[in-house]
């Protein structure tokens, strides 16, 4: 990469100082447009987006934002009928998503970004909910294989192009899907190329990627850059499933922190742009002189970045990125996208519909200070009830994990509760999983909720059980032994409890490797399910008191 300018600012600078410019020649506009983390939000997501108040730059305020018909008409009017564009994303474009789309395996997820003309994208953690050979589908068609062809109409699957340079096939020591993509601009070729974040296999269902390899990131893209260099590529894009964390607005960033930043700069100085996700922020950033962008999540924003290639070298000489809104007030439905999701809703309404109950006040899935959430008891309890019979498991404890409740029970009207909003919050339809484990084997368990210090996943628990951690201790030292009790009694190290998680968690999801020592398991009804019933049988329901999990230092 030669002759580039990227100041970090809202607007990034247009460098055109390179020989070739300067002998007359024109540049060849190129605009990208962006998105990450879509995660099925076909619809609105009803918290649109946090900004800075324009008015009070102290103060934020809520836009309403997103849904595939608003995203739809703006990436049309962002493309303007320009000669070169392109449409990419940066992963999680499915899974974690609403009723709508994850009642279809996301197929309605995958049309609606297809007709909105995305052409590539690389491949998030999330793409691996429901493991390799569904991934496939997806990108290839085809009926589901348990629940076979339940959309209105045949699913073909994806017209846009899946990559995963650094996602490998341990039998073929080859990538699951391409590792790059080249196109080319007026006779510029430009090269993206797709990873998804080392870490996957740490935060997905070990079972469905058990024949997967996640490599290193950096490593990863500077193996290709010579490949790239021999097919004439210059101009280098990576769409990375991974991200940071910055400070400033969406359309802006005066710092960023977190893993991408290392990644960055650990990439060959080819690389010229990075295209990220992951952390579901939105920020426009310099690292190491090289752009880096991120549109927040759940198609609330839609990045461009526009570029300036050199005729002569072939590389890019000037980048311009915007984070546009996607203000679903004011942006016009677009109408094939609206056709598309009706078709799926007159299928689907009839069960998302049905009632579940009622709440007397939102039920929050934001953790307190010691990881405890409102709607995190609820659940556990929802899941203890479930397999507490003589015929359904015998449980006495339920542990269920922080980044399975993927929604508030927001109270709406008079509080009622559909199938729909019981199913927002918990849409990965886990089985639960009841087993035998010994009081030390819960404590090992607890232990693991540091199995990656940066990131606490604090398991939540069913009514009855309590524990406290320390927060001045170290690793396997985190939970106070004396303090773990059972219907006020301490938890017995040698004796034996069954205990109920979900089948994410059975086989060692998010790092709980102790879960996959219990023994006497038995596979119950779906986690939905469960709270689904919970709901009919004690609605209205209303947030608990709390205090099952205690903190210290």
């Amino acid at each position: 990469m030669r002759h580039r300018n990227v100041i970090p600012a809202v607007m990034f600078a247009l460098a055109l100082a390179s020989p070739a410019l300067a002998q007359g020649k024109d540049p060849v506009d190129l605009r990208i447009l962006a998105i990450n983390d879509f995660h099925g939000y076909l619809q609105p997501f009803a918290g649109g987006i946090r900004i800075d108040d324009p008015a009070d730059r102290t103060k934020k305020i809520t836009v309403p934002a997103g849904g595939a018909e608003h995203m739809a008409t703006l990436v049309e009017a962002l493309r303007g009928g320009r000669k070169n564009a392109i449409f990419v994303a940066a992963g999680d474009l499915i899974g974690a998503s609403p009723f709508l789309s994850a009642l279809f395996h996301d197929e309605p997820t995958i049309e609606a970004l297809s007709l909105m003309g995305l052409d590539v994208a690389s491949v998030g953690n999330h793409e691996f909910d429901e493991g390799e050979a569904e991934l496939l589908r997806m990108q290839n068609g085809g009926c589901h294989p348990t629940d076979g062809c339940r959309g209105p109409h045949a699913f073909a699957g994806a017209k846009f192009r899946y990559l995963a340079a650094s996602t490998i096939v341990k039998s073929t020591g080859k990538p699951l899907f391409p590792p790059y993509a080249i196109r080319e601009f007026d006779g510029i070729p430009v090269a993206f190329i797709g990873l998804t974040l080392k870490g996957t296999e740490k935060i997905v269902s070990p079972v469905g990627v058990a024949n997967l390899e996640f490599r290193d990131e950096a490593e990863t893209v500077n193996a290709l850059i010579p490949e790239l260099k021999a097919k004439g590529v210059e101009a280098i894009v990576v769409l990375i499933h991974e991200g940071g964390f910055p400070t400033g607005d969406y359309d802006g960033c005066s710092g960023i922190s977190g893993p991408i930043v290392e990644i960055v700069k650990k990439f060959d100085k080819a690389v010229d742009l990075v295209i990220s996700g992951h952390t579901h922020r939105a920020y426009l950033c310099e690292i190491d002189g090289r752009l880096v962008t991120s549109g927040d999540k759940y198609g609330t924003l839609v990045t461009t970045i526009d570029l300036k290639l050199d005729p002569v070298t072939r590389d890019i000489v000037g980048t311009k990125p915007e984070n546009h809104i996607v203000r679903s007030e004011t942006l016009a439905k677009n109408p094939e996208q609206t056709a598309l999701i009706a078709s799926y809703q007159k299928v689907s309404a009839p069960i998302a519909n049905r009632p579940a109950g009622s709440i007397v006040e939102t039920l929050s899935r934001m953790p307190n200070d010691t990881g405890e959430s409102p709607l995190g008891d609820i659940i556990a309890d929802a899941q203890l009830a479930a397999t507490a019979g003589e015929n359904t498991g015998r449980a006495q404890i339920a542990f269920t994990n922080p980044g399975g409740i993927r929604s508030d029970v927001v109270k709406s009207g008079n509080g009622d509760v559909t199938y729909a909003d019981v199913f927002a919050a918990q849409p990965f339809r886990n089985q639960l999983v009841t087993m035998t484990l010994s009081g030390k084997q819960i404590k090992d368990a607890l232990e693991q909720q540091w199995a990656d210090p940066k990131r606490p996943r604090i398991l939540q628990v069913s009514k009855g059980f309590g524990f406290v951690w320390d927060n001045g201790k170290g690793d396997g030292e985190r939970i106070v032994a004396e303090r773990m009790t059972l219907n006020g009694a301490p938890i017995d190290p040698a004796a034996r409890y069954r205990v109920t998680v979900n089948n994410y968690l059975s086989v060692g999801g998010d790092g709980f490797t102790a879960f996959t020592e219990g023994t006497d398991q038995l596979t119950g009804v779906y986690d939905v399910d469960a709270l689904y019933n919970y709901f009919r049988s004690n609605s209205p329901v209303s947030p608990g008191s709390g205090g099952r999990i205690g903190r210290i230092n």
